[in-house]
């Protein structure tokens, strides 16, 4: 089991937000209207975790060493959220996030194969890591840059263990899981050529819901992200290609193969797709027809 060490390891790290948020440094001079809204759509995007949640236990009941790790990832998101609660309700009272704002952005996931799930927030937690880095950097106020930064490293940690269970998939499922890694990853690094932010909050995720099937389509403002990511804190062509550099790294190692490019990676995917349609075939069945 995972679970057992990964607890251990993320337990003897953990900050506490009582003790180490130095609150009693805060600078109100420091912090602007158009920061302050932004910290409550990252609070209420951050409660999504509860839905997010729901569907991991949901579509890995088979596997209950991932769903206990669950309750650590868990834990900790919500934790994200509750901060930057807290941090309003200490500064920015008029912007707390309400109840019903929060319960908004829960609701049912439609299934979807366990793999390619667990890609997407192993890659969800390498550019949420790079978006709280630059929002640090962005903010001005030393409270809130302080927290964005514990965020972005607890957003790090939390892909390391993610990347442990795909690692462990692989072993067990051996192809079927590289092909699955793989699609995925050509997909979440390719967000240059995308027009929305490519993170699970901003995928569609219940057709019967639509359009209001995303996380960001039931914020406040649906339109916020993209706003803070390109006019706010920049996150320019230099820092998605820190994301794709690290996206191509972890899969590089995770798959024993150099992917200097999501054109190499792609590569890979069609490879590994043949390979596995071959391997469905029935026995029997000419090479040629493979």
């Amino acid at each position: 089991m995972l679970y057992p060490e990964l607890f251990k390891q993320l337990e003897s790290v953990r900050w506490d937000m009582a003790k180490d948020i130095p609150w009693a440094s805060f600078d109100g001079a420091k912090l602007s209207d158009e920061q302050a809204k932004t910290i409550k759509m990252n609070a209420i995007t951050e409660w999504a975790a509860l839905p997010a949640t729901e569907m991991f236990l949901r579509d890995n009941r088979d596997d209950s060493d991932f769903c206990a790790f669950m309750s650590v990832w868990f834990f900790e998101e919500q934790k994200h959220s509750l901060v930057l609660m807290e941090y309003l309700r200490r500064f920015r009272p008029d912007l707390a996030p309400t109840e019903t704002e929060l319960h908004d952005v829960r609701f049912e996931f439609d299934p979807a194969p366990a793999l390619e799930t667990l890609m997407l927030h192993f890659c969800g937690e390498i550019r949420l890591n790079h978006w709280y880095r630059r929002a640090s950097q962005w903010h001005t106020e030393p409270v809130i840059k302080n927290i964005y930064t514990r965020l972005s490293q607890d957003e790090a940690r939390h892909g390391g263990a993610y990347l442990k269970y795909m690692k462990r998939a692989i072993g067990t499922f051996g192809v079927e899981a590289k092909s699955a890694f793989a699609k995925v990853g050509v997909l979440m690094a390719s967000a240059r050529r995308t027009a929305q932010a490519l993170h699970p909050t901003n995928l569609h995720v219940n057709k019967a819901l639509f359009p209001r099937d995303t996380i960001q389509s039931r914020m406040p403002n649906p339109e916020w992200l993209e706003h803070w990511l390109d006019k706010q804190i920049n996150f320019d062509a230099v820092w998605e290609t820190k994301v794709v550099d690290r996206i191509l790294h972890n899969m590089s190692l995770l798959l024993n193969r150099s992917f200097s490019t999501v054109q190499d990676l792609n590569k890979y995917r069609k490879e590994l797709s043949r390979e596995l349609a071959a391997s469905l075939l029935p026995a029997g069945v000419p090479a040629t027809h493979r």
